[in-house]
């Protein structure tokens, strides 16, 4: 696993190059602040290297935050990782400033051409929450303004790109109105906000969401810490899906049970195989803040995604 003695670990996300390397990009703040839940106002985005997601060796930080006044001033956090038709590498990531008190999120963009140097895009947030369909920060509905964890794909028949975004819907009982924020781009910069691709169902928030195809079945994968119907002590969840582009059913999601994982991301292996890669939330009551080894992974119908390993069920079971 990636565990710093001096830094706290959580979210992450992976990119591979041309040398067949993995690149993580991560959250983390230092230890010195003691109590875990300073780290939120505190987050950098880290980076290590490796080459089998097991031993990891860390690089320089990818990104900090802004100086001020700035919109991402006071912490950069969750995003993900591209690369773009010219070859270069965009990173997108949840920015917080001081003016809210770290309230309201917004996505920003950062370009490298060798996954090693980020300059930001511009001076601006390059993807903001619409009010025509999401909820903006009002504390006396939610504690927070959620626009975050951006996760981006090209389109399947080149269409440009999507983005999933943690969202809240700006309608409906206040703990049950988590979606998939939507929005489209022609050329990763020029972004357009777009109605959900879910509606609320039982979730306050949906996190780290992020689409992949796994043994054949389309899948939406996501995570919530937040009160709501459906939890049930469950904090992994995959919802099936018909086309990466959704629409996705929350409300026929399943969860994925494990006792300390979260935030994690599906990676693909070498041959076809999947594995999760996450952080080490609490174990014996005591915050973790470490990245996970592989986690083998699989899809079997009727079941959702699995353990590698664990024996099939049918619908019937």
């Amino acid at each position: 696993m990636l565990r710093l003695p001096d830094h706290w670990v959580w979210d992450s996300w992976y990119a591979r190059d041309d040398n067949d390397r993995w690149h993580a990009f991560f959250l983390r703040a230092s230890r010195a602040l003691h109590d875990p839940h300073r780290r939120h106002r505190r987050a950098t985005i880290g980076h290590a290297v490796s080459t089998d997601l097991h031993t990891w060796h860390l690089v320089a930080d990818a990104l900090v935050a802004a100086d001020a006044p700035s919109w991402d001033d006071l912490a950069t956090w969750t995003g993900c990782t591209v690369r773009g038709p010219d070859g270069r590498w965009y990173l997108f990531y949840t920015g917080v400033g001081r003016a809210e008190d770290g309230l309201v999120q917004r996505i920003g963009l950062a370009v490298s051409d060798d996954l090693t140097t980020w300059h930001r895009h511009g001076t601006s947030p390059l993807v903001e929450a619409d009010p025509t369909w999401y909820e903006l920060l009002d504390r006396t509905l939610w504690y927070e303004q959620a626009w975050r964890d951006p996760w981006v794909f090209p389109d399947p028949a080149g269409d440009g790109w999507h983005m999933l975004v943690t969202a809240r819907g700006n309608t409906g009982p206040t703990e049950t109105r988590g979606v998939v924020g939507h929005a489209t781009s022609p050329d990763l910069v020029n972004w357009t906000v777009q109605p959900p691709l879910s509606v609320p169902a039982d979730f306050g928030h949906l996190e780290v969401p992020q689409v992949v195809v796994v043994d054949g079945q389309p899948l939406l994968l996501f995570c919530t810490d937040a009160a709501g119907a459906r939890r049930d002590g469950h904090r992994i969840w995959v919802a099936e899906g018909h086309d990466v582009r959704g629409p996705w059913d929350i409300a026929s999601a399943r969860p994925f049970p494990h006792p300390h994982l979260y935030a994690p991301r599906l990676v693909p292996g070498p041959a076809g195989d999947w594995s999760l890669i996450g952080f080490l939330d609490h174990v014996d009551g005591e915050f973790v803040g470490a990245l996970s080894d592989p986690v083998p992974v699989r899809y079997r119908p009727g079941s959702g995604l699995t353990p590698a390993g664990t024996p099939a069920t049918t619908a019937a079971d």
